[in-house]
């Protein structure tokens, strides 16, 4: 699967998911641009990739802020000359139930998890034109299950799976495929930002073993190898997919 001369943008690519993403895709000869808020991991990881020969740079913005998701492509086009994969997997995560959850939490939910996902999708698809390119959208079981207690991830999620389909059948015409990967619990370090503290992180994982029909929670870089798979040509046949990775996750009644 050694690319030759394709570019990436991945988003939330200073830590987990989109870490690894960004990781592996260089690793195959891919070119990428690494984005999230964190200046300092971004350029961490993008040191790393040119360390072991690989094409990367760092690109800091707020992407559900539409002028600086512009001014990642623009970086991008200006550094690497044509985009041929996105894949966004930028997010957050936060309790609160329907009851509960403030009007303002709601909203920063949708804005990271959501809304910056369309604005990366409308940016990219003049690009993607050009190339025949491919979108992966990184959602969650969340999207396809509900689960008691964080509501707002899981529409969030819900509608980043809804978006994927539209947006296949609507690109699908101009050769763009879109789809989404929707992983179960992952080590990362989405929850503990998302505001648990150690002991209460370890005991979730611990949990988690029984909550997952495979007995334990995934790695970053069991996703990234799927979300490699859905970007490149061994995909080539399928468009608005929700691809569960997820141990078995979605399968199981709630618990």
């Amino acid at each position: 699967m050694k690319q030759k001369r394709k570019t990436a943008i991945v988003t939330g690519a200073s830590s987990g998911i989109g870490r690894s993403t960004a990781l592996l895709m260089a690793e195959k000869g891919i070119a990428v641009t690494l984005c999230s808020r964190n200046m300092e991991e971004l350029e961490k990881t993008a040191g790393l990739i040119k360390d072991s020969g690989g094409e990367a740079l760092a690109a800091a913005a707020d992407l559900s802020d539409d002028s600086e998701a512009a001014g990642v492509f623009d970086t991008h086009l200006n550094a690497f000359g044509s985009l041929h994969i996105l894949v966004n997997a930028a997010g957050i995560i936060g309790n609160g139930t329907v009851r509960d959850t403030p009007a303002a939490e709601w909203d920063t939910m949708m804005n990271i998890n959501l809304r910056s996902v369309f604005l990366m999708m409308q940016h990219a698809i003049p690009h993607l034109e050009k190339t025949r390119g491919s979108i992966v959208n990184v959602s969650s079981v969340t999207g396809t299950r509900a689960f008691p207690g964080i509501a707002a991830y899981c529409v969030s999620k819900a509608g980043v799976d809804q978006l994927t389909r539209c947006a296949a059948l609507e690109l699908a015409e101009k050769g763009i495929r879109v789809n989404s990967v929707n992983p179960g619990v992952v080590r990362t370090n989405l929850h503990r930002n998302g505001g648990m503290n150690r002991e209460s992180y370890q005991a979730f994982l611990e949990h988690s073993r029984s909550t997952h029909p495979l007995g334990r929670v995934g790695e970053p870089e069991e996703v990234a190898q799927s979300i490699l798979f859905l970007a490149t040509e061994v995909s080539s046949w399928i468009t608005g997919a929700t691809l569960a990775v997820d141990g078995g996750r979605a399968q199981t009644c709630a618990r």
